[in-house]
């Protein structure tokens, strides 16, 4: 099975119609059609179901393109460090970023470092523990930023220099919007918005034996839609201060709970992992900086 192959198989998918993936790629149709059907052949799987004006995935197809996507994207990386291995004043990075104000820590990092090495590239990719920590391991991503403690028998790591702080927000007419602190017996019965893994660990932490009380009402990934179900009235949104627009004009306020709840943000990388000069070069700058402060 070749990249090349994959490549063309990841057009079709994407644009599902044979001759629009065909233009694409800058090959005939009658070549990607004889690709995508040794492709078939050689999986022993149908992978496209054929209409006569479009195509869409089997499951088998929708299987083999998530694979696809990541055996690709791994070539791709290697191809770029390979060319950027004696390129001293560039180079590619690979981020995987959980949602925090602290990404600004790392922004400037990557800013000054950059200062230094004109012809850097940088790629961001955002999500949750587990969806980082996946590519993390697959070797898509040089480093990770995690909102909980890393596991240090898979991963090394620097702390970022501050901590995040828990806190609700709500509209600002709503009647709790007048308390300066939220407590555990405030959220009782409310509906409440997190994301999954702030739920399980931080909250219920945070909550102990009245976590049975909260009503979670819904999960998301990221806080700013979150926060646009609880402009609506829906709910209650649990996130880091910071990260959602509570100024007046927003309609929204943060509120910090209490006891206070903080999160520690985690730069990690794989424990036996080889870098490339420039992820290598980077990671020395932030383990001067992050120390430092």
């Amino acid at each position: 099975m070749e990249i090349r192959t994959l490549r063309y198989f990841l057009a079709a998918a994407r644009e599902e119609n044979i001759s629009r993936a065909a233009e694409s790629l800058h090959i005939t149709q009658p070549t990607l059609s004889k690709a995508l059907k040794g492709l078939e052949n050689e999986l022993g799987r149908k992978l496209f179901v054929r209409k006569s004006f479009s195509i869409r995935l089997t499951e088998e197809g929708v299987l083999l393109r998530s694979r696809a996507e990541d055996l690709v994207s791994m070539a791709d990386k290697i191809e770029k460090e390979f060319l950027s291995l004696d390129d001293f004043m560039g180079g590619e990075l690979y981020f995987g970023l959980a949602e925090s104000w602290q990404i600004r820590y790392l922004a400037r990092e990557i800013r000054l470092f950059r200062e230094r090495c004109p012809g850097l590239r940088y790629h961001i990719t955002s999500g949750d523990t587990e969806q980082v920590t996946e590519k993390l391991e697959k070797g898509l991503l040089d480093f990770a930023v995690l909102a909980e403690t890393p596991d240090y028998g898979r991963y090394e790591a620097v702390v970022f220099p501050e901590a995040d702080v828990w806190g609700l927000v709500l509209r600002r007419n709503d009647p709790l919007a007048e308390k300066e602190k939220i407590t555990v017996e405030d959220l009782a019965g409310l509906p409440l918005f997190a994301s999954e893994q702030g739920w399980e660990h931080d909250i219920r932490g945070w909550a102990g034996s009245r976590f049975q009380s909260l009503h979670f009402e819904g999960s998301f990934r990221l806080s700013y839609n979150a926060s646009v179900f609880a402009r609506e009235g829906l709910g209650y949104l649990l996130t880091f201060d910071r990260l959602i627009d509570t100024s007046p004009e927003s309609g929204l306020k943060f509120i910090p709970l209490y006891p206070a709840l903080t999160t520690s943000l985690y730069l990690v990388w794989n424990r036996y992992q080889t870098f490339t000069p420039a992820a290598d070069r980077f990671l020395q700058q932030i383990r001067r900086t992050f120390t430092d402060k």
